[in-house]
């Protein structure tokens, strides 16, 4: 997302970003500061306070799941080994509320095409899903997709906080000449890229729709489960069985166990026995 709005102003979500990326507290930016960070002029009135994270971008528009997305891809941060073809490309951002405060533990499933515009139907290549960490930070390694007949160039992505409904969209890359004439393409779905020596660095923040305080929140303590073995905190293996208030469930994908991930909760990680 642009740092910047259109009329020069660093947007408070970039004051975050850049306060989380160098590791500092920003808890003017978090407890809902100006939309226009400025000096006022003589007479000139105070801008109005931002109740959401909207700085332009309100929360990231859903998009078509396509006809390609697979369940139960692997849990990695790379897509690419030593003899994969492509122009590689980092991918990297935050997931926020609509608070402008970072989302920890998010999901984030990734699958695209290779270079030369084709999925992987039958396997997991470019398929891989992620969790944000503490700050609410993601970082994806893959190549910059191909093209196919009738698309621009995109990846697709599901996005959930925990314990929250999926986001299913997609992300564009600037200046590509089908992005005047796909039909799916959304210019509110751009990725910040550029070069960096032969390979691609791209940016894009999610904003979920996701309800937020005005400030930070503790973490909630990991507990166990009312009457059953399952407990936040804890990580799984796939094939590892629970039990949560008295059904039992196996477990389909490694992850670490988080709020609100209870097993009725998330049958793409846990099915019931």
């Amino acid at each position: 997302m642009d740092n910047e709005t259109t009329t020069g102003h660093v947007t408070r979500k970039a004051v975050l970003r850049a306060a989380l990326a160098a590791g500092m507290a920003a808890p003017a930016v978090l407890m809902g500061v100006p939309a226009l960070a400025r000096t006022l002029t003589a007479g000139e009135a105070a801008p109005a306070l931002t109740p959401e994270c909207d700085d332009g971008d309100d929360p990231a528009p859903p998009q078509t799941e396509g006809p390609y997305f697979k369940p139960n891809s692997p849990l990695r941060t790379s897509l690419v080994d030593a003899g994969t073809a492509g122009i590689r490309l980092t991918v990297s951002g935050y997931v926020f509320g609509l608070a402008c405060r970072p989302i920890a533990g998010a999901l984030l499933d990734f699958w695209q095409a290779d270079t030369n515009g084709a999925y992987d139907n039958t396997g997991f290549r470019f398929r891989g899903h992620q969790y944000t960490d503490a700050r609410g930070a993601f970082a994806l390694t893959t190549i910059v997709p191909g093209l196919y007949p009738g698309r621009t160039r995109h990846i697709h992505v599901k996005v959930q906080a925990p314990g929250r409904p999926v986001l299913t969209t997609q992300l564009y890359f600037p200046g590509e000449p089908r992005n005047n004439t796909d039909s799916i393409f959304d210019p509110r779905l751009l990725m910040t890229v550029r070069d960096a020596g032969g390979a691609r660095e791209a940016a894009f923040d999610f904003v979920l729709n996701v309800p937020q305080g005005p400030g930070p929140s503790p973490s909630p303590t990991p507990t166990g489960s009312p009457g059953g073995t399952w407990a936040a905190g804890t990580g799984y293996r796939a094939g590892d069985r629970v039990t949560y208030g008295g059904p039992a469930y196996v477990c389909l994908q490694a992850h670490t166990a988080q709020p609100g991930w209870e097993p009725p909760n998330v049958p793409a990680l846990w099915r019931l026995l």
